[in-house]
């Protein structure tokens, strides 16, 4: 596999060096640097002060670059294989080529059945918990644990999802390996992250929102030092928590604070891709919807679902609630139309929380039954079983 510390050649450039200006520098071969930058090897306990001070970081800051590798080319290779057979030799290079292919994976969560990556995914997963269970060196099991921390949280995502939302035992096994695995990695962000996922498990699964509350606060809780993102999103499943249980004043008192953290938001927030306005407007349409204000609800998931269009598993949550305001203002010829649209989402993807919408909005419109629109509505449901 190829990879590169490209950070690492930033600071280098940034601080006025050629590779060759460097060397010079150090008192190092040319090839020497090319061979740090390249990830193929690092630079020797004894010349790092000195490299340190030419690019102007601090001993810390240094060793975060030369960990920060990025894999070029992910195919499987040899250095791959040898690791899984050998688990104690596992570098920081094998480290990358895991994160780079759990990224593509998780790219792929949104355009793809959860059962179709389920098992490339348990297969990375395994890989991920192996070599950190056996690797020898302490910054690589540390960096291990953060890789497994992410795929323990998609597996959680994907199982659930997979079972469309019937089996919350295993999917919260996973959330819970996430946060002991994020805590060994010191990663506040993905600790936060699969705590709010299981708030999702107790709101949507378990239809207990006091829990489901509970877990979204302790979510938010952990997140508000390092991530605006986090904690906003977090505070929107607080807000529809309260809104299950009818709670308008709680639930738009915590939709307010949620708004709030975009201000907070930074270039630095990792989680920033997942809090935008279009996934505050799906959840604040989702409380309306619980609060039997579907007039408030409509206008709201009908924008957000056309702004998801990419986002095909989130796309399909917008227009079941969509329709389902639709059915409950007897708005029925939209609400068959979007019914459509719902199905055709959930065909693609199958995600879980779009398929339980699709089948309450099915049996919202039982009392239909004999009108043709709703015959064929019901064969699409049938056929998605």
């Amino acid at each position: 596999m190829a990879a590169k510390r490209i950070r690492f050649a930033r600071r280098r450039k940034s601080a006025g060096f050629t590779q060759e200006g460097l060397a010079e520098h150090l008192g190092v071969e040319r090839s020497t640097v090319g061979r740090w930058e390249s990830a193929d090897t690092e630079p020797q306990a004894y010349i790092r002060p000195k490299l340190a001070g030419a690019l102007k970081v601090s001993r810390d800051e240094l060793q975060a670059l030369l960990d920060d590798i990025v894999v070029t080319d992910t195919s499987p290779s040899e250095r791959m294989t040898y690791a899984l057979a050998n688990p104690a030799s596992a570098d920081l290079m094998v480290v990358a080529y895991l994160h780079e292919q759990l990224r593509q994976l998780d790219e792929s969560y949104d355009q793809e059945s959860s059962t179709g990556l389920l098992g490339r995914a348990g297969q990375l997963h395994g890989q991920v918990r192996f070599l950190r269970e056996n690797a020898g060196n302490p910054r690589v099991r540390r960096a291990l644990y953060e890789v497994e921390a992410d795929s323990a949280t998609l597996m959680g995502q994907l199982v659930w999802d997979s079972s469309q939302r019937r089996d919350h035992v295993a999917p919260l096994g996973f959330f819970e390996e996430a946060v002991t695995a994020a805590r060994h990695a010191r990663d506040p962000s993905t600790e936060s992250y699969a705590t709010l996922r299981m708030s999702f498990v107790a709101l949507y699964g378990e239809k207990n929102p006091a829990h489901g509350v509970t877990l979204a606060q302790q979510a938010a809780e952990v997140a508000k030092l390092v991530s605006p993102s986090l904690t906003g999103l977090s505070l929107l499943h607080v807000a529809e928590g309260h809104a299950m249980t009818g709670a308008l004043t709680e639930c738009e008192d915590a939709l307010k604070k949620a708004e709030a953290q975009f201000d907070r938001a930074h270039p630095d927030d990792v989680a920033a891709p997942y809090y935008t306005v279009n996934e505050f407007n799906r959840l604040a349409g989702s409380c309306y919807l619980f609060l039997g204000l579907p007039e408030r609800a409509e206008p709201i998931l009908r924008m957000t679902s056309r702004a998801l269009a990419a986002k095909k598993k989130s796309q399909a949550i917008a227009l079941g609630n969509l329709t389902l305001a639709l059915i409950r203002q007897g708005k029925l010829d939209e609400a068959a139309a979007t019914m459509h649209r719902t199905i055709d989402a959930v065909e693609l993807t199958r995600g879980g929380g779009g398929l339980n919408l699709a089948f309450s909005a099915g049996r919202e419109l039982r009392q239909w039954r004999a009108e043709p629109w709703a015959q064929e509505i019901n064969d699409r449901l049938l056929a998605l079983m």
